[in-house]
């Protein structure tokens, strides 16, 4: 996939995964097992996740914990691959 393809690929996709409250532990299956049926996949860092934390540390700490790889942070979401 180009690089060209990638960017549409990623902005064309809808958030399918939200941090909440509960954190990144909470939500760190679930993203590996979305990995597992997709190439990549948009998580999107609520306020009540972020506290006094940004998206970056939060994206590092789902990726370590479900195996993957951030491929890009913007603003509040982040988008991971295998």
């Amino acid at each position: 996939m180009s690089d060209i393809d990638r960017r549409r690929a990623i902005h064309d996709l809808e958030a399918t995964l939200r941090v909440g409250k509960g954190g990144v532990e909470a939500v760190a299956d679930e993203l590996a097992s979305q990995l597992e049926d997709r190439s990549l996949v948009k998580v999107k860092f609520l306020r009540a996740a972020r506290g006094g934390t940004d998206a970056e540390t939060l994206a590092a700490d789902l990726a370590a914990r479900s195996g993957s790889t951030v491929v890009e942070t913007r603003g509040h979401t982040a988008v991971f691959e295998v």
